[in-house]
């Protein structure tokens, strides 16, 4: 302990003892305002952190509601949550410096000032009262007289008595001043030592909790970055797209949309009509309509359940209202009830009734019957009966194909559409996806709903999931692009499907030096009715290839063998002819002679135009070579995929009429189911019906005839949207499947006619 007032010179009572106990009073009384000052701004600083941490508090609570709000965002709900977090914990360590500053700061110097500096003053007072006996007794004592003894011996013991109370009280003070020096050291550096554990506590918490969020911080930074620049791009088109709306005159009649059968959401119309109460009052109120699976319902909020209007508008009509006082007003009529309906506009009421009327030839044009319906009809053991079972055993051929158990695009077990253009099978998720696409990517049937031809069930099984994704998912190992799963988001499978069809991201790459067109071989001939020599040999192909056999891709390997022309007869070796540097559409064209679908898939996949023409022979196109092998699974597919039924060679002949030279009866039929035109002149002003007549092929006489008669049946009736009577289209169903599975029964009859 330091002395700071010596006990020797408290018993002289010397001046020095005097100064030193004045200048120990004097700092005393400076330390007790200081003390008492510092207190105080500790308590208002402890109340100011309390309200602090409170509204701390409040603060992480709203990040922590805020990110439950965007918790749909991943990024900014991940962000709230997480910060939230750290924060608490630092808000729990700023809770503990508030309390150890209080027991350390606040309680232990108050407890100083109360207690210690207390006692030194009540010390201090019992020496002055002492110091002051002391002097009055000395004073007593001097002037006592000589001449008067007792009085003399009395104010000595006074003395005496005096200086004995004198000496206690001022040992007892300076031992205080010696105590309250000691402790005044030990109180203050306790309680900075406690504050600076604290505060330093609280800083670390901090730190440690804020340095864990160091690379979740430059990850976000990374984010927040990409996120300006996208949103900068975006103002950008929006600005654009803003200033270029502005210059347009636009009417709210251009912001509806158009009919649209194809939609993926299954929609074909939607908009705003009045609709004429039934009641009494005949009142008009405004409701948002739509035309959807084959129903015209409308609803007043979203949420709320649609109301029908007409369940099936196969049984209904549309037509303008001119009675009414309104303008722009239509009637939809079916057999239980009429409901008056009134557009905004002329050209909204022509685009619903339209769309009403095409959803009307579209409900006949292709019905859709559930399966238990069809489980429900009743057999009657005639030929639509053994149709349906024959339509039943081929689609479970068209499951049979390799990979067409699983969607093509996601794996989904046991998949009920398909891309009739593409040969696949999907599940109903893809296949609203294929839907999206257009039919100009996919054309999307149900295998359970829709009514299937047997020339389009071949097709599918020449195809298959195998088959198409050995094509556009050739360079699936070389990309990064994860495939999606059954379980997958919706919005990875359209991805997925629109990189993998739309944009063909990983299709093989053919080689840019491919040749655009196929040079005319010596002695060859490209089609049988190019020419007036029905004598001369067509060019020798080899048959399609099996499908153990088929090449995963035909940029990646294709060689294809040809008969040696002129040594056929003697069984000579054959040529390989390499068609891998071909151009596409002039692969088409070889490959359609060849039958060879995945090939084909190939070259419509690598951008081939379907209506390619081959200049060096007569302007023949693909669909035309496979008329020349009376390849019907060839022809249906090209057709799926656009190709013009109508388009003629140098010639002036369509598929039709090479068909109906050759005798190939099936695809005749195939053709006019198609809308080919066989009333189509040649060179020679020889129609389809004439040259048939020529070759005395009575089956293609009569297919056309029919076709013609049922077109002129539809022309008198005004049904031109319907496909004809009953009679015609049993006829053509029986050479459909005729064709597609006993073709041999339609041989020509006169293999020597002549034309």
């Amino acid at each position: 302990m330091t002395i700071k007032v010596d006990f020797e010179e408290c018993l002289k009572d010397s001046p020095r003892f005097r100064a030193e106990i004045e200048a120990v009073q004097a700092d005393v009384g400076e330390l007790e305002t200081r003390l008492d000052k510092l207190v105080k701004q500790c308590q208002a600083m402890l109340e100011a952190g309390r309200a602090y941490y409170q509204s701390s508090k409040s603060f992480v609570s709203g990040l922590q509601s805020l990110g439950q709000h965007c918790s749909a965002d991943a990024t900014v709900g991940e962000c709230l949550q997480t910060f939230s977090q750290k924060l608490s914990l630092i808000l729990d360590a700023q809770e503990e410096a508030i309390e150890m500053t209080h027991k350390s700061v606040k309680t232990k110097l108050q407890t100083f000032v109360k207690e210690d500096v207390r006692r030194f003053k009540d010390a201090r007072k019992e020496f002055e009262r002492s110091s002051e006996s002391l002097e009055g007794a000395l004073a007593r004592n001097a002037q006592a007289p000589r001449g008067k003894p007792h009085e003399a011996e009395e104010a000595g013991g006074a003395l005496l008595n005096a200086r004995r109370s004198f000496r206690s009280g001022a040992l007892d003070y300076v031992l205080e001043i010696n105590i309250i020096e000691a402790k005044k050291k030990t109180e203050l550096l306790t309680a900075m030592l406690s504050l600076m554990d604290a505060q330093a506590q609280l800083f670390q918490t901090g730190f440690r909790s804020l340095s864990e969020l160091d690379p979740y911080r430059r990850e976000l930074s990374e984010e927040q970055k990409q996120f300006v620049l996208n949103s900068a791009r975006e103002k950008r088109d929006m600005e654009q797209r803003h200033a270029a709306i502005k210059q347009k005159d636009v009417s709210y009649d251009d912001s509806m949309m158009d009919f649209n059968p194809d939609a993926a959401d299954g929609i074909a119309m939607e908009g705003y009509l009045y609709k004429r109460a039934s009641n009494a009052f005949k009142t008009w109120s405004r409701r948002w309509f739509s035309i959807q699976n084959n129903q015209l319902v409308y609803q007043k909020k979203l949420k709320e359940q649609p109301t029908v209007v007409v369940e099936d508008l196969r049984l209904c009509t549309v037509k303008p209202n001119g009675e009414n006082d309104r303008r722009f007003c239509f009637e939809v009529v079916s057999p239980s009830k009429s409901c008056l309906l009134q557009a905004d506009s002329e050209r909204q009421q022509r685009a619903w009734i339209g769309a009403v009327q095409n959803s009307i030839a579209s409900a006949f044009h292709e019905p859709q019957r559930s399966p238990r319906q069809r489980r429900g009809s009743v057999s009657t053991g005639g030929p639509v009966d053994r149709r349906e079972g024959e339509g039943s055993e081929a689609l479970e051929r068209v499951r049979a194909v390799a990979g067409n158990r699983q969607c093509c695009d996601c794996g989904a077990p046991a998949p009920d559409w398909a891309s009739i253009n593409l040969g696949i099978t999907l599940c109903i998720v893809c296949s609203g996806i294929h839907r999206s696409l257009g039919v100009h990517f996919s054309k999307v049937r149900s295998l359970t709903l829709d009514s299937w031809e047997p020339e389009l069930i071949k097709l599918m099984c020449e195809l298959g999931n195998g088959v198409i994704n050995g094509i556009y998912e050739a360079r699936i190992d070389e990309i990064t692009f994860k495939k999606p799963l059954a379980s997958s988001p919706r919005g990875d499978k359209e991805a997925w499907i629109r990189s993998k069809y739309v944009e063909k991201k990983f299709i093989q790459k053919l080689p840019e030096t491919g040749h655009s067109t196929l040079p005319k071989r010596p002695g060859a001939k490209r089609n049988r009715a190019a020419t007036q020599d029905r004598t001369a040999q067509r060019p020798p192909l080899k048959p399609k290839p099996s499908r153990s056999t088929l090449p995963r891709s035909a940029s990646s390997s294709m060689e294809v063998q040809k008969n040696d022309t002129g040594s056929r007869a003697d069984g000579n070796d054959e040529e390989e002819e390499d068609l891998s540097a071909l151009h596409p559409g002039a692969l088409l064209y070889r490959s359609a002679a060849l039958q060879n679908f995945p090939v084909m898939a190939d070259a419509l996949a690598h951008g081939a135009n379907v209506n390619w023409v081959n200049v060096a022979e007569e302007a023949c196109t693909p669909l035309i070579q496979a008329v020349s092998m009376n390849a019907l699974a060839a022809c249906e597919f090209l057709l799926q995929n656009g190709a013009d039924v109508n388009q003629a060679d140098r010639n002036g002949r369509a598929p039709l009429h090479h068909a109906t030279i050759l005798g190939h009866t099936g695809l005749v039929c195939l053709f006019l189911k198609r809308g080919a035109d066989y009333n189509a002149r040649d060179k020679n002003q020889k129609d389809p019906i004439t040259i048939a007549v020529d070759n005395a092929n009575a089956d293609i006489v009569t297919l056309l005839r029919l076709a013609k008669m049922n077109r002129e049946m539809q022309e008198m009736d005004g049904s031109l949207g319907k496909s004809g009577d009953e009679t015609y289209q049993h006829i053509f169903r029986d050479f459909s499947h005729m064709a597609s599975n006993n073709p041999e029964k339609l041989k020509r009859r006169s293999a020597d006619a002549k034309f």
